[in-house]
């Protein structure tokens, strides 16, 4: 049982600030402190991250198919190879129609980040850094620390450990909405983060140009912080194993707004 002076910690840092509203399809995420698998150096264990907007599920379908009519040079017979691998938007009936096997409110996949970030920009918005990502997705629907759930872990795990084609893609928001009110961060889909090749830096970041990859191989999980976190291990080899322009039928995103800070 989680003490009430901490329970209501939580429920203090995860309430709004007097006048403050979320903007539409949004919900207030932090602040609260990330802790990286793997830290860039040995005085970064932790890091604080700041309060921000995060949207409540992926961008579906529908929201992107729009985001196309829009600006066409992202549709896929016009977008630039540099931007965007064969496999973009391939679902799709053509490159202006879901089509009746696609679901309108499904989130929307075979994307790539290039694509993903212009989507985010129409909006005023951005992809989420992997910090803000993975302090969203720490959460379980009652603590914003949901390793300390046992039942919560089990859960998570329980969709990574599951093939990704097992079943066909549910539409968005099915799942219940965590400690600060975000839905289908786990068991959904994967989903595009800004700087989603940060966990390949090496502990010194003068080494530039170099990357240890041999930290997500065998016995190198000793190094991690928490080496009994399976899915984070997974999340950081999948991204890893990315480039901008690549796309695949179970990688989707989001957005997420900066909160304004007075001075």
């Amino acid at each position: 049982m989680i003490p009430w002076r901490i329970a209501l910690l939580g429920v203090l840092l995860a309430a709004p600030a007097l006048g403050e509203r979320a903007p539409r399809g949004m919900a207030r995420v932090g602040p609260g402190v990330y802790e990286p698998l793997y830290p860039a150096s040995p005085t970064e264990r932790t890091v604080k991250v700041p309060a921000f907007y995060m949207d409540v599920t992926p961008v579906t379908n529908q929201a992107f198919l729009a985001f196309v009519h829009e600006r066409p040079e992202w549709r896929r017979d016009r977008v630039k190879p540099l931007f965007a691998d064969f496999g973009y938007l391939a679902h799709w009936e053509d490159a202006e129609r879901l089509g009746a096997s696609v679901r309108p409110a499904a989130p929307v996949t075979n994307v790539s980040w290039f694509s993903a970030k212009a989507y985010c920009k129409a909006r005023g918005a951005e992809l989420p850094t992997e910090r803000q990502w993975e302090l969203a997705a720490a959460a379980s629907d009652s603590s914003a620390r949901g390793a300390d759930d046992p039942a919560w872990t089990e859960r998570v795990l329980a969709w990574y450990a599951e093939p990704t084609s097992a079943r066909p893609l549910a539409d968005v928001g099915g799942s219940k909405p965590n400690f600060w009110g975000i839905r289908d961060l786990h068991g959904l889909v994967w989903e595009w983060v800004y700087d989603f090749g940060a966990s390949l830096v090496t502990m010194d970041s003068r080494e530039k140009g170099v990357v240890d990859q041999t930290r997500f191989c065998g016995g190198a999980g000793a190094d991690a912080q928490n080496p009994s976190d399976y899915a984070a291990f997974m999340r950081i080899a999948f991204r890893s194993s990315l480039e901008a322009r690549y796309t695949t039928s179970r990688l989707g995103f989001r957005c997420v707004k900066e909160i304004e800070r007075k001075p």
